[in-house]
């Protein structure tokens, strides 16, 4: 829906045409590249994540275990995704044929991948890392942000974020953080999708000029297109993604310091 628009009428109508196309397999094309970025992206993001707090921690003068606040937990997820932006984009290319055909049938991740490196080289895996950057980087502030934000007043008074233990608000709190984080840069998104589409048929445009572009013949409606059925799988896998990500994180410390 964000690349091609004008070929839907809405969410339901990608949904079945999809269906039609395709079959059931038809709602999991390209779900390869799409678990490689996930993957890829919030491995490096946490494992990054810790590291920018301590150094978020020198930067406003604070000592090595001392608490931050949210909003500078909210800036150390914003470093962080600098580095993880580096695996996220090459695996977050379009499995698409620019044209009217709506979805393609015969194409796997491999040979988009082949394709990009014989006409582009390797440079062109990372089409679109400014863009990626400019959707990463405030994106990641929010994400973050939201989430600390919501655990802190579901925390009780004197309660650390910590000890929230319950999975009901961590799962919510991390629903809140990625829905922000979509309702934030989901225009820049867009636009990034559309360059890394023109780029696969040999087009060459910058962010600017692609996001002139799409408000002078589309509309700014256009840069909305697919927000819905984005917000509405972001809430539900980010809360699985933090109550995962605090359950690993709390094993892992019981088990160093049991150990």
């Amino acid at each position: 829906m964000q690349t091609f628009p004008s070929l839907y009428r809405g969410c339901l109508d990608c949904s079945l045409m999809a269906y039609r196309h395709d079959g059931l397999r038809g709602l999991y094309q390209g779900s390869v590249p799409a678990l490689l970025a996930n993957l890829a992206e919030n491995a490096v993001l946490f494992a990054c994540y810790g590291t920018c707090q301590q150094l978020t921690r020198r930067v406003f003068g604070l000592g090595k275990g001392s608490h931050i606040s949210d909003m500078q937990n909210a800036l150390s997820g914003s470093l962080a995704s600098v580095l993880s932006s580096l695996v996220l984009c090459p695996t977050d290319r379009e499995m698409r044929i620019v044209g009217k055909t709506p979805l393609a049938s015969h194409i796997s991740t491999w040979s988009v991948v082949r394709d990009i490196l014989k006409t582009d080289g390797p440079q062109g895996l990372f089409q679109g890392m400014t863009s990626t950057w400019l959707r990463e980087v405030p994106g990641y502030f929010l994400f973050i942000g939201g989430y600390e934000i919501c655990r802190t007043l579901f925390t009780k008074t004197g309660q650390s974020t910590d000890e929230l233990g319950e999975a009901p608000p961590i799962s919510i709190s991390g629903g809140v953080g990625g829905a922000a984080f979509c309702l934030a840069v989901y225009p820049i998104d867009s636009v990034k999708s559309r360059i890394q589409v023109l780029s696969m048929s040999g087009k060459q445009a910058g962010f600017i000029r692609t996001l002139l572009c799409i408000t002078r013949t589309e509309g700014v409606p256009a840069l909305y297109c697919g927000l819905t059925p984005t917000v509405l799988r972001a809430f539900p896998s980010n809360g699985a993604l933090f109550l995962a990500y605090e359950w690993t994180r709390r094993t892992l410390i019981n088990h160093t310091s049991t150990a």
